[in-house]
């Protein structure tokens, strides 16, 4: 049971965070560096660090909110987040647009 929560929790995150920007940010920190193996060591620990924080806030707001309640949440927030990139797209879009016409 606890393996299959592992290796699920693995890949999610694993297929997440590629093209991320924090590995994007962790790819430019290591072209302007000579010592990738610290790059590694920073962007590793900010991951575990920020997980650490994700898993014990969620363990904690679950005592007291239902799982469906997490879920639709998290639901919602994502929905947002994606709802406001597709709009911003058309407005840059827009913006890029006017800039080549008036120069």
């Amino acid at each position: 049971m606890i393996l299959s929560l592992l290796l699920s929790t693995f890949l999610t995150v694993f297929i997440a965070e590629l093209g991320d920007k924090t590995q994007l940010a962790t790819l430019t920190i290591s072209g302007t560096s000579d010592k990738p193996f610290a790059v590694f060591l920073g962007s590793s620990s900010a991951l575990i660090f920020a997980s650490l924080l994700g898993a014990l806030t969620g363990g904690s707001i679950s005592g007291f909110l239902p799982e469906v309640v997490l879920k639709s949440i998290a639901s919602l927030t994502f929905f947002i987040i994606g709802l406001r990139l597709f709009i911003n797209s058309f407005v840059i879009g827009k913006e890029e647009k006017e800039n080549k016409e008036n120069n």
